[in-house]
């Protein structure tokens, strides 16, 4: 058995300060989920062509899965459930914040929007698994427009892999006692021993 703290992180709808209010570019997603980049023949691949319609898709959030946060010194888990996703998305669509792009969580980014996001509703007919994403039924996804050049020519290189979210949460902390045939548990033993 192992034994690890988890937050459940929660939103109000009638807090407006709570939520995401922004979504960053990164070269590490703490979901460890990459997006990939659309070209104009929408074939998923990273080499140069011609017409590249410039667009960064990719997952926001992933229902349960566990996200190591270190604070002073101490290690511990959060996780968002299917249901906190789904406010999540509507929040951020409701803010209007399409535009609040950032850098590594740094600095703000003009020239990137935004301009699709969906909830994973079925594995196999879903736009994710039309472009070879695996994620998981409930997983909030998004579509990006990049017209900003230096993130794009970032992105293209495999120096920006991925989006992580900006906001602020509830939380409520639970010890878990997890068997080693629970999936996640094999990740997280296997996130573990990498440090």
């Amino acid at each position: 058995m192992l034994s690890m703290e988890l937050r459940e992180m929660f939103i109000d709808e009638n807090n407006i300060k709570l939520g995401v209010n922004a979504v960053s570019v990164v070269e590490d997603p703490a979901i460890e989920s990459n997006f990939i980049t659309l070209k104009e023949d929408n074939k998923i691949e990273l080499a140069e062509v011609s017409k590249e319609r410039r667009i960064l898709l990719g997952a926001a959030l992933i229902p349960n899965k566990p996200i190591l946060r270190i604070e002073n010194g101490k290690e511990y888990y959060i996780f968002f459930s299917k249901e906190t996703i789904a406010k999540v998305a509507l929040m951020f669509a409701k803010n209007k914040y399409s535009d609040q792009v950032t850098e590594e969580h740094e600095k703000p980014v003009k020239g990137m929007t935004i301009f699709e996001s969906w909830l994973t509703e079925d594995k196999e007919k879903d736009k994710s698994a039309f472009y070879g994403l695996d994620v998981p039924v409930g997983t909030w996804c998004i579509s990006m427009k990049a017209d900003n050049d230096d993130i794009y020519n970032l992105a293209k290189q495999g120096k920006i892999k991925g989006f992580s979210i900006e906001g602020y949460f509830s939380d409520k902390v639970e010890k878990k006692e997890l068997s080693r045939e629970d999936e996640e548990v094999k990740i997280l033993s296997e996130i573990m021993a990498m440090l």
